[in-house]
């Protein structure tokens, strides 16, 4: 696949899951459609859009003018921005807001946002009267190709990253990657990790496409959407065998254990977005593959070249304010990894690769391994 990609009219991936199987959509200028499809899967339902305040600057207006446009009638909620709003404290204001909307179970919630957005008005939407359906309509690269999709939501707490939450799938997903185009540079990035994140865990030939063509998706020529459905393909598949991560839907953490662990140690701050974590996450876990002779260190070393190419940090020093204590403490991100929802009975669990394009789930990873790993990793010169 090259750069002869043209944008085309809307693709449909479609996530299995039996009776609560849904449609995710992907292609240019879909939020228009917002209305219309919300009509024809539930006719009569109301809406309440839950949003940030950036995203509403932008959107707000056309998503309500849509659904306006198909007689349907909506509320708005406008929360805070960054992963400081998925606390207890904005769980419940989102929650308050949409009982005084008088959204009742056969309503919708919709989801206009980033993967924050996502995850804090799906987990609202899953415990307001005991469960009422949402639609994500994800308006970062992140969301389009990670999080809106797979049904994960939930809320941070002070000891971790997505402590508390709920599987709760949502009945539709519309990827309108023309909204990408008012991102950050920094913000696009930061989703782009996660899309390179498909190719490192199982797709050797995508992650090579990647290498090619990266610079066209950054563009937003039609290699974005290719991109964006093929990773969509990609998770889809993985959650429709393991809806609730069992066994294989793991993988999809690639790079998490460590990134998630970071951003506690930045305080969930814009000092590291979500994607920049996971990136130096993944090269850290291809690393340590590698010093584990599952890959050579030439693979590591192109999953690293890759990221920094994309313009992503890729290691523990390129993160903003890397002296200040907890990001230079071995033994302090150990107890943060420690906290990491694949921790069973105490034991670390990693999503290591034995083959660039595969991804394997290893139980039981020595900790002391781990800690010289890292205190290897964080005396390491830039």
């Amino acid at each position: 696949m090259t750069a002869t990609l043209k944008h085309s009219d809307a693709i449909t991936v479609d996530v299995a899951l039996g009776d609560r199987a849904y449609d995710i959509i992907i292609g240019r200028d879909m939020l228009a459609s917002l209305g219309a499809r919300v009509a024809a899967l539930r006719p009569g339902a109301r809406t309440a859009i839950v949003t940030d305040r950036t995203v509403a600057k932008h959107w707000l207006e056309k998503a309500e003018a849509s659904l306006a446009a198909a007689g349907i009638a909506t509320a708005r909620v406008i929360v805070d921005e960054g992963e400081g709003a998925k606390t207890y404290a904005g769980l419940e204001r989102v929650s308050e807001a949409l009982i005084a909307a008088r959204i009742e179970r056969n309503d919708l919630v919709i989801a206009l946002g980033g993967g924050v957005v996502g995850d804090l008005a799906g987990f609202a939407a899953a415990i307001l009267r005991r469960g009422v359906d949402f639609v994500q309509v994800p308006t970062s690269l992140l969301a389009q190709v990670d999080s809106s999709v797979g049904g994960k939501t939930g809320i941070n707490s002070p000891q971790g990253k997505n402590l508390l939450g709920a599987f709760h799938q949502p009945v539709l997903v519309i990827a309108d990657t023309a909204v990408l185009d008012t991102l950050s540079p920094r913000q696009f990035r930061a989703g782009y990790a996660e899309v390179a994140k498909y190719g490192v865990l199982g797709d050797e030939a995508f992650f090579t496409w990647l290498e090619k063509n990266h610079a066209d998706l950054f563009k937003g020529s039609a290699a974005r959407e290719y991109a964006v459905a093929t990773s969509c393909r990609a998770k889809a598949a993985i959650v429709s065998r393991d809806e609730r991560e069992t066994g294989e839907r793991a993988l999809l953490n690639l790079g998490h254990t460590f990134g998630h662990a970071l951003e506690a140690a930045t305080g969930f701050s814009d000092r590291l977005f979500h994607g920049e974590g996971v990136a130096i996450g993944m090269v850290l876990a291809a690393e340590l593959s590698a010093e584990l002779g599952m890959i050579s260190g030439q693979d590591a070393a192109r999953v690293q070249r890759h990221l920094a190419d994309a313009g992503l940090p890729t290691h523990l020093q390129d993160i903003a304010g890397f002296a200040q204590e907890g990001l230079t403490d071995a033994d302090a991100l150990m107890t943060l990894m420690a906290q990491d929802k694949k921790v069973k009975r105490g034991k670390l669990t990693f999503i290591l690769l034995e083959a660039l394009g595969r991804a394997v789930i290893v139980p039981d990873v020595e900790p002391a391994l781990v800690r010289d790993f890292l205190k290897e990793k964080l005396a390491r010169k830039k």
